[in-house]
């Protein structure tokens, strides 16, 4: 007797933009709901297994998950030359806290997100996400609004990592991408010689200005230097784009060889990484031109008054 093809599933479908979408088996909804902030749900699909979906996007999915958070933290966390204490906003899943804790020199992490449910479900459902980060005494968790928090601390980071959601409309973060963010960032909670990275959208040759080159201008226009770079998530539908900055003028994170980069890995972080090397390290900093040029003509600045959508 021959196999069964199937030919009817339940699906998941997500909108990348208004003209086409990404489409994968349902296999299972662990959960679904509505905080104060968004909705949430995890789930799991054929191509990505367990996924994070807040708001109808794809946040964080098994398959690919490590590429995202090590393409976030390491750069940044590489590039200051003893990080000691660090900032994450958002990071619901822990999985940027879990690479933070990676680096021996790290002695605190406060990561500071508005959605408790989220971060519960995540805790629930994608425990691999956070591997131990959350009983690491290192680490401190706040509940509360990232921007609001960081601003009345009245303390200051060696990095800042804003892992939090994409600049839509509706969304609970919007604020945390605007020129005055930044702005209070470089002068108020980085220590000298800190950086700021920041999850920065779609960054494929057909999107990337959507969001991806206003944030790179508008952090251009707070800090001295800023590096644009990206990395392939499947489950996004595209490469990501990710922006970090900093006041360093000898600082260029394009110029590092594959073999001082694996050696910064090996000297500094516990544990072998799945993505990030020497050699990829190269091909995530290495934009195509037309996105090169595309940050070098944007104009655009994200501030209150101004905000840039994604879709």
């Amino acid at each position: 007797m021959s196999d069964v093809r199937q030919t009817a599933a339940f699906v998941f479908e997500e909108a990348i933009d208004e003209t086409w979408s990404l489409r994968t088996e349902l296999k299972q909804i662990y959960y679904t709901g509505q905080s104060d902030f968004q909705k949430v749900q995890v789930i799991e699909t054929a191509a990505f297994g367990r996924t994070l979906v807040m708001d109808d996007k794809t946040q964080s999915a098994e398959t690919d998950e490590k590429v995202y958070h090590e393409s976030l933290v390491h750069p940044a966390m590489l590039s200051h030359p003893n990080p000691k204490t660090v900032f994450i906003g958002g990071g619901g899943e822990f999985a940027t806290a879990r690479e933070v804790l990676r680096h021996k020199s790290v002695e605190k992490v406060v990561m500071v997100d508005i959605d408790k449910v989220a971060c519960d479900m995540c805790r629930e459902h994608l425990p691999e996400w956070n591997d131990g980060a959350y009983e690491d005494p290192r680490f401190e968790v706040y509940y509360e609004d990232a921007k609001g928090w960081l601003e009345n601390c009245g303390q200051t980071f060696d990095v800042i990592i804003m892992d939090i959601c994409d600049p839509i409309e509706a969304g609970p973060g919007i604020a945390l991408y605007f020129q005055e963010f930044y702005e209070f960032a470089r002068t108020k909670a980085l220590n000298q010689g800190g950086l700021l990275v920041t999850q920065s959208g779609c960054c494929g040759v057909t999107n990337f200005t959507e969001c991806f080159t206003t944030i790179h201008s508008t952090l251009r226009s707070c800090f001295a230097k800023v590096h644009g770079y990206s990395a392939p998530i499947p489950s996004f539908g595209c490469s990501w784009g990710f922006n970090v900055a900093h006041h360093n003028p000898d600082l260029d994170l394009t110029s590092w060889t594959s073999d001082e980069v694996d050696a910064k890995i090996a000297e500094r972080i516990t544990g072998e990484l799945k993505f990030l090397d020497g050699v990829s390290w190269h091909g995530v900093f290495g934009l195509p031109k037309m996105i090169r040029v595309g940050c070098e003509k944007e104009d655009r600045v994200m501030t209150k008054e101004n905000p840039v959508f994604m879709y």
